[in-house]
């Protein structure tokens, strides 16, 4: 037994067309005109801020994190550029905190007034800078595994924010 062609072209023609106006409409068509093309310059920028670079004493770059992590993400129509460093500390939590509340300041940084009193979040134009402390449950959901590098003391994560093109303001 035979197919007939003539009549699975004009089905085969039918179903891309279907596929394609699907695929063009709601959350992929916004994508198409909001993404990270562009960004480039400005991911480069957020990567070398001095802050990424301020530490306290006898805080060391993280094994495996020696590089700064930078990069664009867009999702549901907002694109923003990011910057991230990782450090082991031996010290404590509250020293970290006192030198960042130091070199925030010292760097043009504001404390953010709506974030908590004891969160380290600040703001400086259209950035934000939050320090996160690591924990052994968050560095093994991330894919890190057993850290103990980054779990005794104050192992944390410096990271700056920023949306592009958008209204959305910084905050934390």
């Amino acid at each position: 037994m035979s197919l007939r062609t003539g009549a699975t072209r004009p089905i085969s023609l039918l179903l891309s067309i279907a596929f394609a106006v699907g695929t063009l409409t709601g959350c992929a068509l916004q994508e198409l005109a909001r993404d990270c093309g562009g960004t480039g310059d400005r991911v480069k920028e957020m990567a070398a801020l001095d802050i990424l670079d301020s530490r306290p004493v006898k805080a060391t770059v993280a094994r495996g994190f020696e590089e700064v992590d930078a990069g664009c993400w867009a999702d549901s129509g907002d694109v923003s550029v990011y910057a991230n460093r990782t450090y082991a500390f031996p010290g404590t939590q509250a020293e970290v905190a006192a030198h960042y509340r130091t070199a925030a300041v010292r760097d043009g940084w504001n404390q953010d007034p709506e974030a908590s009193s004891d969160g380290l979040c600040f703001v400086k134009e259209k950035m934000s800078l939050q320090i996160v402390f690591l924990t052994a449950e968050g560095l093994a959901e991330d894919g890190h595994g057993s850290r103990p590098d980054l779990t005794t003391g104050a192992g944390y994560s410096i990271n700056v924010d920023s949306f592009v093109n958008s209204g959305v303001e910084a905050g934390c």
